[in-house]
């Protein structure tokens, strides 16, 4: 685990910005449908220790499934930076690799199995 800290993130083209507050205890990847597709690395926040600080005008957003999940991304460059989460709807998922300057080096990497979520 880090020291607790504030990161800043962005999609490519910047239009949407925000940033999160973790200790990044651990990070997650997801076998379900859209995550294989999208190949994210995330980071869970909770809903407290995330700021959107620009571009909610920018984003939209993309539900499936039992459309609980809200899956979030930029219209002009089409980048994912975050979803809210299914099971654990006040909580944000974050693609780490739209963190300013962040290595995920030396963070547990947990698997989440969302491809069996009935």
């Amino acid at each position: 685990m880090r020291e607790v800290g504030v990161y800043q993130g962005a999609c490519h083209c910047g239009a949407v910005r925000f940033e999160i507050e973790t200790d990044f205890p651990e990070l997650t990847t997801c076998d379900c449908s859209i995550c294989l597709r999208k190949n994210a690395l995330m980071v869970k926040v909770h809903e407290d220790q995330f700021r959107l600080l620009a571009g909610e005008e920018s984003l939209t957003e993309y539900r499936f499934h039992t459309m609980t999940a809200r899956h979030f991304f930029c219209k002009t460059c089409g980048i994912y930076p975050f979803h809210r989460k299914r099971v654990t709807p006040d909580f944000v998922g974050v693609n780490v690799f739209c963190l300013e300057g962040f290595d995920p080096a030396g963070i547990p990497v947990r698997a989440t199995i969302g491809k069996g979520m009935a």
